[in-house]
């Protein structure tokens, strides 16, 4: 007679060999797409619990929260009235959308092209970027928590190191190398913009959090969400906080993007010309949870792809500055403000990420201090 505990081992050699099969086709979620499957494989269905721990928000009145940035360097009252708008979002969303945020809507477009493109051309063509080696400039791959996830999402995407070390042009595949410099050129110039903001919005001189080197890095993602028979049996990716500082999206019309706020799930829609930002894990360790990096998933859905392009502040693990130490910004600590999180460093954080994969739990966690219970 076989006992429990074998059969589960039984169980987890299986989807071992599973998660293998599918990795080692080097097609991605795509090539599942594409060879007419009715049934989505057991290695992608999530716990049900996991899909339904909160419901979805029936009141249209909540939406995330939308910033204007016309008139943001010619009028100091209009600035004063941004920085307040972006300390209320930062503070009780973790969430807001920028309008008039000076990247050509051109640009934006051919962003999201490039990234079509590149998932729509020839698998053989894709199979040579295909690895798990993150120090790798540019690599796909089909969910980079593969091995580590409680289960696999219906999403395959690139990654490209775009900063502080950007990539010789011949690195980068020829259907987007054209766009990444460019794209790179205006969100890292946002991003200085966006930082000068947050220092203020703490009540920091502009330039404290530009210069603790918050927008140093920039890694972007190009994400591709082909259309899924039974999207309520999985997701586009599951609930999860983001690993740097902080992070600029664009997605396409179909959107699929909800924020975990006040217990419920809070559809962001894509809406023309618009960014989201949200703040991402690091910048919550260093505020000492003031601005809070929060929960958000993007759902399966029958109709695709959905295209998004993710940019996110923080420098990668070959970067001589990610081993720089990370803590609580003094200025911000007092008797009644004692820091929350110990000093880590950059390398230590993504470390932690990647060994636990998007399992739903903050990786903050595991950096808090003892006399500060760990989150759920």
């Amino acid at each position: 007679m076989v006992t429990s505990s074998r059969k589960v081992a039984t169980l987890e050699d299986d989807r071992i060999d599973e998660l293998k099969a599918f990795d080692d086709t080097k097609a991605g979620v795509k090539g599942l797409v594409d060879s007419k499957i009715v049934k989505i494989p057991r290695i992608f269905i999530h716990e049900k619990s996991k899909i339904n721990q909160f419901p979805v928000s029936c009141n249209s009145r909540l939406s995330v929260p939308i910033i204007d940035f016309a008139g943001i360097d010619e009028d100091e009252t209009r600035r004063s009235e941004i920085i307040n708008k972006i300390r209320d979002a930062c503070e009780r969303w973790g969430f807001f959308q920028i309008i008039n945020h000076g990247i050509p809507t051109s640009v934006m477009d051919e962003m999201m092209d490039a990234v079509s493109r590149f998932h729509e051309q020839d698998t053989e063509v894709k199979k040579q970027y295909y690895s798990r080696d993150f120090s790798k400039k540019f690599i796909y791959n089909s969910n980079f928590d593969l091995y580590q996830g409680p289960a696999a999402y219906w999403r395959d995407g690139f990654e490209c190191i775009l900063a502080p070390h950007p990539p010789e042009p011949e690195e980068l595949p020829v259907v987007c190398r054209g766009i990444m410099a460019k794209y790179a050129n205006y969100v890292m110039s946002l991003g200085i913009t966006l930082f000068e903001l947050l220092s203020q919005a703490l009540g920091l001189k502009p330039h404290h959090l530009n210069e603790m080197n918050c927008s140093e890095g920039l890694l972007l993602l190009g994400n591709y969400y082909p259309a899924c028979p039974e999207p309520e049996l999985t997701a586009g990716l599951s609930s999860h906080t983001d690993s740097g500082f902080l992070t600029i999206l664009q997605q396409d019309q179909i959107g699929g993007l909800q924020v975990l706020h006040e217990n419920q799930w809070i559809d962001a829609p894509s809406l023309p010309g618009v960014l989201i930002v949200n703040i991402a894990d690091l910048l919550q360790l260093i505020t000492n949870d003031k601005f809070k990096s929060v929960h958000h998933r993007v759902l399966a859905k029958k109709t695709g792809p959905r295209i998004s392009v993710a940019c996110f502040f923080r420098t990668h693990f070959q970067d001589g500055t990610s081993s720089r130490p990370y803590g609580p910004i003094k200025e911000l600590l007092s008797d009644e403000n004692p820091p929350i999180y110990k000093e880590i460093t950059i390398k230590e954080f993504i470390v932690q990420r990647y060994k636990n994969g998007l399992n739903g739990i903050s990786a903050l966690s595991s950096f808090k201090l003892h006399n500060h219970a760990p989150e759920n």
